[in-house]
């Protein structure tokens, strides 16, 4: 070995020695508050990436989405007509408010959506659920933020992970959330004209 390889793996055998002290002391597991927030795009990409996960490891999960509705997209189609059994999926919303521009079928419709999410979350056979587009639904008091905080702190299983996207999260739901991430915006093609398109959006 040449002098400069023989530093890098002194330098990386050190830091493997740091790294596998830390991990030694991760020893708990519990169920996980998850929000996805932000201006970016992939909150909800991100979010399907845990389902897909659940469902190849066999463990039963949940889909709820607040927001989105009749659409046809490529993980709802995946899940219903190839892993329905391990994952269940309800589409609960009729599209994005500025389409349906009427509060009070949005907010029922919001509604129903978070009373089946709490039955799917108390299910503790459901190793994770999935509140898609949740935040929209509180951004616009579909439903109310004090709720859904005190419902997580209080009934939701110790083992279960609950994952909630969408922008403008909540401070009251950031507070409590085991893990929280911001997608930044940069650059979208949307910017420059690009639709929506089949594999990247849905």
């Amino acid at each position: 070995m040449t002098e400069d390889t023989t530093r890098h793996a002194a330098k990386m055998a050190k830091k493997k020695a740091a790294r596998d002290k830390i991990m030694a002391t991760k020893t708990d597991e519990k169920g996980l508050i998850i929000v996805h927030t932000g201006k970016g795009k992939g909150k909800s990409t991100a979010a399907f990436g845990m389902i897909f996960r659940h469902i190849a490891h066999g463990l039963p999960c949940a889909v709820v989405q607040f927001i989105k509705g009749g659409m046809s997209t490529g993980e709802r189609d995946l899940i219903l007509n190839r892993f329905s059994d391990t994952c269940q999926f309800h589409t609960m919303g009729e599209g994005f408010t500025w389409e349906t521009q009427d509060k009070t079928r949005d907010t029922e419709m919001a509604q129903a959506a978070w009373e089946k999410a709490k039955e799917l979350i108390r299910d503790e056979a459901n190793a994770m659920v999935l509140l898609d587009e949740i935040n929209i639904a509180l951004r616009y008091d579909y439903v109310d933020v004090g709720e859904v905080v005190a419902f997580l702190k209080d009934e939701k299983p110790p083992m279960t992970h609950v994952v909630l996207t969408g922008r403008n999260a909540k401070e009251e739901l950031i507070e409590i959330a085991d893990l929280v991430t911001e997608m930044e915006l940069i650059k979208h093609p949307f910017r420059s004209g690009v639709k929506a398109q089949v594999g990247v959006e849905f």
